[in-house]
């Protein structure tokens, strides 16, 4: 282990070999740090010592705080050495670890989040945890010099202590695992409670969810697009809408560069997190795309421009797919310069009335101003360009003076130190932005973001997929890895899904049916929910607290693993026309419902998947050639229905029509749309307004 006063000299290449940015990032740290796995284990009981676990992101602020701060600092770094075994994790590339800790911490300390810093014993029981710790006394938090040494004389002098504390946490996770789900209500009354409890929690005054700090819920937003359908309940999708425009307006969307930050500090929208997360930006494009379809405000199309625009340029992977994240941070101790702006900074790059122009639109030294740095601001859309162009002096139509203003600062903001980017391709995230891309794609009739999909999912497919162990977590130059992870197969299956409807492909969708039965097959667990790592597939090593079952149920904001499943097994049954799926999905959503009845905004993916399955689904096939054949399909695409397919042309097996569908046209017979619902279909369309209409009615009798 080295002593006391010298790291180990085998440090200083563990991390540095490994494959995850910010275990790299961490590697000229004076702490000697061991990768997840069975090592530091076995030098934890060969030792007789604690283990401390770090779990972290590359993309977060207050993890490098803590790296730059308290694991520089001398004292920390000779307290690990001589008293405990030291272990960093990626929670991205390992995301099943995070889960578990989490969970344990939680118990434990009632915290939660990132840096997670958890003591365990050298079998991997927590014992005690929190998650940002300065080096000495401050920010309302014991210093980190003085809880090492505590812990340590505690190991030492009280094990007893220690031993009740790990026993408590054990104890508190098997009653967790132990009690018995609530009753399981049916699909209406559990749909309604989730509803009103997320319409209870809706601010009126800034959209959106809660108070602050205030995340984007995608999930929730397309619930309440499904509620308005299903009820024509005109306040949810009001209050949809608000929320996509509160959103896109506030401080939360990169204004300049497209793409969302990870959450806003205020109620406000303004002033952000400024890490931006894959994850977060392919669910959200998705249900922009849907605010679109459903509302045609032209705000949504251009953050819908905007964030392909950021994902493509940012994330985007020359031999396809996306990375990971893009950091909040561009050297240590930054907070928000990159993405801020001083009115000196505006006057120099725009000058006095274009920059006065700007400023007013994007709420200078309003509401957005950086705690620290009042002069700094986050520029969010305050006025319109009409109304801030009032009493200036401007050549040019408003609208065209900011997005030129635009161009420019976006092209200065350029020249700055970036944040850095994390570029490793994870299946979780891959495949919800080949879904989201698709629906893009077909939506604004954007070919390049199809081909980008396709070169995703051909790319997974080939180098990170296996018929007996399903997708990959992760591809590297060295190939893929961390096989066995329920979100990789259910997120993976649902981009391919869509990608096979979009090209009407059957290759896609047979590659998502060996995925989703693979998931029905291998993750099976207590009442028929989903287990997040499959046990017989899974390549990590079993060390620790990974062994222990977790079912991830609650949207954490992004949609459960469980309820993508369900929504997944639901929208493969619709277009193979087999009930089975339907019923594997209806199978899953009640004991979902009968853990997450109470959640609010937290259930909302499970009570959508509940409302997917009573909404009797649409599908359309479009076919001809020319102008009005891309009218027809056009509108079909555009028209707003929370279940809807659409082909161009017939689709070959395994896809499935109803028989009243018929044969393909003849050659030559001109353009026509096919509507068919659930078992029977209208007769054929021409007129892109009546097709429309029919796809958002529903049903095939007007009234």
């Amino acid at each position: 282990m080295g002593t006391p006063e010298e790291p180990d000299a085998a440090h200083d290449s563990r991390l540095a070999r490994a494959s995850s940015l910010y275990l790299r990032a961490a590697a000229c740290q004076p702490i000697d740090w061991y990768p997840w796995g069975s090592e530091p284990f076995e030098v934890a009981r060969q030792t007789g010592r604690p283990i401390l676990l770090d779990i972290g992101a590359s993309w977060c602020h207050w993890c490098h705080v803590m790296d730059e701060g308290t694991y520089a600092d001398a004292e920390v770094a000779r307290l690990l050495r001589q008293y405990f075994v030291a272990v960093k994790v990626d929670r991205d590339e390992q995301p099943e670890v995070d889960r578990r800790y989490q969970r344990q911490v939680s118990s434990l300390s009632g915290e939660g989040g990132w840096p997670l810093t958890a003591f365990l014993t050298p079998d991997g029981d927590v014992f005690f945890g929190g998650t940002y710790y300065p080096p000495s006394d401050g920010h309302g938090r014991p210093g980190f010099r003085r809880l090492l040494k505590e812990i340590a004389r505690l190991w030492a002098e009280e094990p007893e202590r220690i031993r009740d504390s790990a026993t408590t946490v054990r104890e508190a996770i098997a009653r967790m695992g132990r009690s018995s789900p609530g009753p399981t209500p049916g699909p209406g009354p559990f749909i309604d409670d989730i509803v009103r409890e997320l319409k209870a929690s809706f601010d009126p005054a800034h959209a959106g969810f809660g108070t602050a700090p205030k995340f984007p819920h995608p999930t929730a937003v397309a619930l309440l697009l499904w509620d308005e359908y299903r009820g024509g309940h005109a306040s949810s999708g009001n209050e949809a809408l608000e929320t996509l425009l509160g959103m896109a307006n506030g401080g939360l969307y990169d204004q300049l560069g497209g793409g969302f930050h990870r959450y806003s500090v205020d109620e406000g929208w303004h002033i952000p997190h400024f890490e931006k997360l894959g994850v977060d930006n392919a669910e959200l494009l998705a249900v922009y795309v849907d605010g679109y379809r459903r509302f045609a405000v032209p705000r949504l199309e251009e953050v819908v421009r905007g964030v392909v625009g950021w994902s493509r340029t940012v994330l985007g992977d020359p031999e396809g797919g996306w990375g990971a994240s893009q950091d909040a941070d561009n050297a240590p101790g930054d907070d928000g310069g990159y993405f801020t702006w001083s009115r000196p900074e505006l006057k120099e790059a725009l000058g006095p009335e274009e920059a006065r122009f700007v400023g007013r639109v994007f709420g200078i030294g309003t509401d957005a101003r950086m705690p620290h740095d009042p002069e700094r601001n986050v520029l969010f859309r305050l006025l319109s360009p009409s109304d801030a162009a009032e009493g200036i002096r401007l050549e040019g139509d408003p609208v065209q003076v900011l997005r030129k203003a635009s161009q420019r600062l976006l092209e200065l903001r350029g020249r700055r130190p970036a944040p850095q980017v994390d570029r490793a391709l994870y299946a979780s995230i891959n495949g919800r932005f080949i879904a989201a891309y698709t629906g893009a794609a077909a939506v604004f009739d954007e070919p390049e973001w199809l081909d980008d999909a396709r070169r995703a999912a051909d790319r997974w497919l080939a180098r990170g997929f296996d018929r007996a162990r399903g997708v990959a977590h992760r591809l590297d130059a060295d190939g893929a890895r961390g096989y066995g992870l329920l979100d990789d197969q259910v997120s993976l299956a649902r981009g391919l899904i869509e990608l096979a409807v979009a090209d009407a492909e059957p290759s896609y969708l047979t590659r998502a049916v060996d995925l989703l039965e693979l998931v029905d097959r291998e993750f099976r667990g207590e009442d028929g929910l989903l287990r997040d790592v499959a046990p017989r597939l899974y390549d990590g090593p079993q060390v620790g607290g990974s062994a222990e079952p977790a079912y991830p149920l609650e949207d954490t904001p992004h949609l459960s693993a469980n309820s993508a499943a369900a929504l997944a097994f639901v929208r493969l049954g619709t277009l193979l026309r087999d009930d089975r799926w339907l019923e594997k999905g209806r199978a899953l959503v009640g004991p979902t419902a009968g853990r997450v009845g109470g959640a609010g905004l937290f259930a909302s993916g499970a009570a959508l998947a509940a409302g997917l399955l009573e909404t009797s689904p649409v599908e359309v096939v479009v076919e001809g050639r020319g102008d009005a054949a891309k009218a027809l399909l056009s509108a079909a695409r555009r028209a707003w229905h929370p279940r809807s397919a659409v082909f161009r042309g017939h689709p070959p097996p395994p896809f499935s029509l109803p028989t009243e569908a018929g044969p393909p046209a003849t050659a030559g017979s001109g353009a026509r749309a096919l509507v068919c619902f659930e078992r029977s279909c209208a007769p054929p369309v021409t007129d892109p307004a009546e097709l429309s209409r029919l796809v958002r009615l529903g049903r095939s009798e007007a009234g």
